[in-house]
């Protein structure tokens, strides 16, 4: 991965099951709106990832190949939240719930022979100290919840040697509207790049 990159890479998802509107895209076109409001060299992508694990893992491979982002963000929707979750880390097992076209990964697994746990170089426990929103809770999770977004996220982590992350919001709603998590994307987003800035720094210094 080229480390001067200053692409950011955002991805929401489309449809799934009865949830014909998915918050994280929503959010996500929100945040496109906004910018990442830091630096004009960073420059933002933002595109919609299918609920399907196939598409994802060609799609993941075109991102970081292609467009080599510092880091690339997946925000995906939890369903049974009222916060916004940040994810550490992804798992490459347990796979058992099928995508919007039916499929299931063989065995359960994102990457054969691949480690069981991938972590994200960015600190989330930092991130959720740091970050300060007035109408939504941010808090720290290490379980993604083993469907198409921890499967995205440990792809991610994998092709992206840890420059990933992984954000759960909650669905749309009167108390939770698409301006409202947009901002807190962009909050967070802030925080991550500057932790993930952190990070480089100490270790081109320890080198």
């Amino acid at each position: 991965m080229d480390s001067q990159s200053r692409c950011v890479v955002v991805t929401g998802f489309g449809p799934f099951r009865q949830h014909l509107v998915n918050s994280s895209w929503e959010a996500v076109k929100e945040l496109s709106k906004l910018g990442l409001g830091v630096d004009t060299d960073t420059e933002l992508r933002t595109l919609q990832l299918p609920v399907d694990y196939r598409e994802v893992s060609r799609r993941l491979t075109t991102i970081w190949e292609d467009l080599r982002p510092h880091l690339a963000v997946h925000v995906g929707m939890d369903t049974f939240t009222k916060a916004i979750f940040l994810e550490q880390c992804g798992k490459n097992r347990s796979y058992r719930d099928t995508d919007i076209r039916g499929f299931q990964p063989e065995g359960g697994v994102c990457l054969s022979g691949g480690p069981e746990v991938m972590h994200s170089v960015v600190n989330m426990k930092e991130v959720c100290r740091r970050v300060s929103l007035e109408d939504v809770e941010v808090a720290f999770s290490r379980d993604a919840g083993r469907y198409v977004c921890d499967y995205t996220y440990y792809l991610s982590l994998y092709l992206g040697d840890g420059h990933a992350a992984l954000i759960h919001v909650p669905p749309l709603s009167h108390r939770f509207p698409a301006s409202l998590l947009g901002k807190a994307l962009q909050a967070i987003i802030q925080e991550m790049l500057e932790d993930s800035e952190e990070v480089q720094t100490q270790s081109t210094a320890a080198k």
